[in-house]
C-alpha cells in the first residue's frame, strides 16, 4: 500500500491524477473517524504526528514514536483497517521543537527524533529543516536548510531496517497549525524558487552520498496561496500557480504537499489534486468539528438536564485553558472578550491542546454518558447538529451522541477523500 506514495507523480502525468489526504492529529475520536472513513473507502489512510506532537520525549501527547504506531494500530484494528493499508508519517521532522537551542544541539536532538520515527516504521517522513535555532540568522539559506535534511535523511535511512521511506523537502514551509497574523492573500512560491530549493537540496543529497534515494523524495512542500488564521481562510485560486506548476512537468516523478489546506471548499480540494498539490495535509479543520459536536452535544444537554447533573463542559474547558494559557496566550490577542470568543471558536483551534486534560477528559466522557443515558429529540438534533439529523433519519447513523461526534469529523474527511479517492463522494 506504501506503493500508493509512488502512483501520486505518475497519475499526474498520466491525466487522471490522484491524491492523498494526510490526517495531522493524535486524538482519538478523529483517527477512529479517519480509520472508519478509509474502511467505507477501500482506500489507504495516511496519519502524520508532528515534531511537537510526537517525539522521543513524549512532545505534548505524551506518546513517543513507537507508542503513538500503537495506539494507532490498535484503533484500526478496532474498525477493520487492515494494518497494510495504514501509512504512517511523520511531519515536520526537525528541530522545530528545540529551536530554543543551539543548531548542533537541536540537530543531535532532530537525528535522536528521525531515528526514532524510522525504527517505529514511519514511512513517510517530512525533512524539515528550515527554521532557524538560536545561533543562527533569522533567515536559513536553501544550502544549510539542505544539508540539515541530508544529515536527517541520511538518519532516517539508517533506521529503517531496510524498508522503503519517502521523503518530502522543501524551504518555504508554512507555520504548523496555521498562521496567526491577520490574512488577506499570500503569495505563492514562485517557480524560481522552488526550482533553486529542489537542484540545491539534489546536488547536496549527491554530495552526501544520497543520491540513490531521490527517486523517494516524493514532493516538495510549498505554498500554494492557502492558508488560515483565527477568523479567516485564504481560498485557493488555480490561476495563481500556473507559473509554479511547470516545475511538475520537468520533475516526473514529484509532486507537490499543500499544508494548512483546512477549510477550503470541496471544489478546492478537487481542483488542489488536479493542479498537482497531491498530498494535502488537514489537521486543524478535524478538531474544529469534533468541537462543534461536543459543544452542540453540551447544549443539548443543558436542555434535557438539570444543572447540577450537567457536564458543564464550555465552562471546564474556559477555566483549564485560562489556568493553563501558555498554548493560546501568545496567539490570541485583543480584549478579554476577543480572547474568550478566540479560545472556543478560532480556526487556528488552540483548544485542541486541552482535550487530554483529565478535567476536560472527564467533563466530555460525562457528557456522552449522560446523552446515552437520554433518549436525545429529534428536534434537538435537528436544530443543533442538522447535518447529523438528516443523516440519522436517512438511517446512515445511530441516533447516540458518539456516532454524531464521528459524523461530524467525517464531513471534513469526506470533503478530502472526493478529491483523493476514486470513486468517493462527498
Amino acid at each position: 500500500m506504501q506503493n500508493l506514495l509512488r502512483e501520486l507523480a505518475p497519475s499526474l502525468r498520466s491525466g487522471s491524477p490522484i491524491g492523498i489526504y494526510s490526517v495531522c492529529s493524535a486524538h482519538p475520536l478523529v483517527i477512529e473517524a479517519a480509520v472508519r472513513q478509509a474502511v467505507e473507502d477501500h482506500s489507504p489512510l495516511l496519519i502524520e504526528a508532528t515534531s511537537n506532537q510526537v517525539n522521543q520525549f513524549g512532545g505534548y501527547t505524551g506518546m513517543t514514536p513507537d507508542s503513538f504506531r500503537d495506539f494507532v494500530l490498535a484503533i484500526a484494528a478496532k474498525h477493520g483497517l487492515e494494518p497494510q493499508k495504514l501509512i504512517l508519517g511523520g511531519d515536520h521532522l526537525g528541530p522545530n521543537p528545540w529551536q530554543n537551542l543551539p543548531a548542533e544541539e537541536a540537530m543531535r536532538k532532530a537525528e535522536e527524533m528521525v531515528a526514532a520515527y524510522s525504527r517505529a516504521g514511519f514511512t513517510k517522513i517530512h525533512l524539515d529543516a528550515s527554521m532557524s535555532c538560536s545561533d543562527d540568522p533569522e533567515r536559513l539559506e536553501d544550502a544549510i536548510v539542505a544539508e540539515r535534511a541530508a544529515r536527517l535523511c541520511a538518519v532516517a535511512e539508517a533506521n529503517s531496517s531496510g524498508q522503503e521511506r519517502f521523503y518530502v523537502i522543501g524551504t518555504e514551509v508554512p507555520v504548523p497549525g496555521g498562521a496567526t497574523e491577520s490574512l488577506q492573500e499570500l503569495a505563492v512560491t514562485s517557480l524560481a524558487h522552488a526550482s533553486h530549493t529542489l537542484q540545491v537540496h539534489k546536488e547536496i543529497f549527491a554530495q552526501k552520498g544520497l543520491a540513490a534515494i531521490w527517486p523517494r523524495i516524493i514532493a516538495l512542500v510549498v505554498q500554494p496561496g492557502v492558508e488560515f488564521n483565527h477568523d479567516s481562510v485564504v481560498d485557493y485560486v488555480s490561476e495563481k500557480t500556473t507559473e509554479l506548476r511547470k516545475l511538475l512537468n520537468t520533475e516526473p516523478g514529484l509532486v507537490f504537499e499543500a499544508h494548512s489546506t483546512d477549510y477550503q471548499t470541496p471544489g478546492a480540494y478537487k481542483q488542489l489534486v488536479k493542479d498537482g498539490f497531491a498530498i494535502l495535509k488537514v489537521g486543524p479543520a478535524l478538531t474544529f468539528a469534533m468541537r462543534e459536536a461536543l459543544f452542540a452535544l453540551s447544549y443539548m444537554e443543558e436542555a434535557l438536564l438539570p444543572s447540577g447533573e450537567r457536564s458543564n463542559l464550555l465552562q471546564v474547558l474556559e477555566t483549564v485553558m485560562l489556568q493553563h494559557p501558555q498554548n493560546w496566550i501568545k496567539h490570541y490577542h485583543g480584549d478579554s472578550a476577543t480572547q474568550h470568543l478566540l479560545r472556543l471558536y478560532s480556526y487556528s483551534d488552540r483548544i485542541r491542546y486541552y482535550w487530554t486534560d483529565p478535567a476536560i477528559q472527564a467533563a466530555v466522557s460525562t457528557l456522552l454518558h449522560n446523552l446515552e443515558t437520554k433518549r436525545i429529540p429529534e428536534t434537538l438534533v435537528s436544530n443543533f447538529l442538522p447535518d447529523q439529523y438528516v443523516a440519522i433519519r436517512a438511517g446512515h447513523i445511530p441516533s447516540t451522541p458518539h456516532e454524531m461526534v464521528i459524523d461530524k469529523i467525517r464531513q471534513v474527511l469526506r470533503t478530502y477523500a472526493a478529491a483523493c479517492v476514486p470513486g468517493s463522494a462527498a
